[in-house]
């Protein structure tokens, strides 16, 4: 009988994959989804390499978020989601036409890494993000299903921001907002 490295190196990339989550602080759940590990061994690997570590990670219990009026409840937040999904879109976790098979298919192994990239990215960008990992994974899912929210233009500018799915009127971005009001 011969062993498959293949079947080993998706094994440790699962298990990579699930640490990342868990150092942003993802629910199990959100994990099992995108990595395809048990509940069990997703437990087991939080205690083994973060239940005692130096640096505390909390863990999240309940239901990931599902509404996405927490994306458009504010000016500050709908900027830091279009920058949020910019970088999704640039590392290719938005497709063109958004779709629910789209959206089935967005969580997989390289997909998930790409997912922690971009919003490592994004908390670099913005060290005082208000969007937290599980909103980033639900505001990718949207995305990409495209039945909330998807990708739009700013009314005056032209640039991206992130609109519901059939807004009532035009948009417009932060930068376009404040420049009205100040004159």
């Amino acid at each position: 009988m011969r062993i498959s490295e293949d079947r080993y190196d998706r094994d440790r990339q699962r298990l990579e994959l699930a640490l990342r989550f868990l150092t942003h602080e993802a629910r199990t759940q959100t994990i099992r989804i995108w990595t395809g590990l048990s509940d069990d061994r997703i437990r087991k690997l939080y205690r083994s390499h973060l239940g005692r570590a130096a640096c505390y990670v909390p863990r999240h219990r309940g239901k990931s978020p599902h509404q996405a009026a927490c994306f458009t409840r504010s000016l500050r937040i709908q900027q830091e989601t279009a920058v949020l999904a910019s970088f999704f879109a640039l590392a290719g976790l938005v497709p063109a036409e958004p779709s629910a098979a789209a959206g089935a298919a967005l969580p997989d192994i390289a997909r998930g890494n790409a997912l922690c990239n971009a919003f490592e990215t994004y908390t670099i960008m913005i060290p005082a993000a208000s969007i937290s990992f599980e909103y980033a994974v639900f505001l990718a899912e949207c995305l990409a299903r495209g039945d909330q929210l998807r990708l739009g233009r700013c009314c005056d500018c032209g640039g991206m921001i992130v609109v519901e799915r059939f807004p009532i009127r035009e948009k417009r971005c932060h930068h376009c907002v404040t420049a009205a009001r100040l004159g």
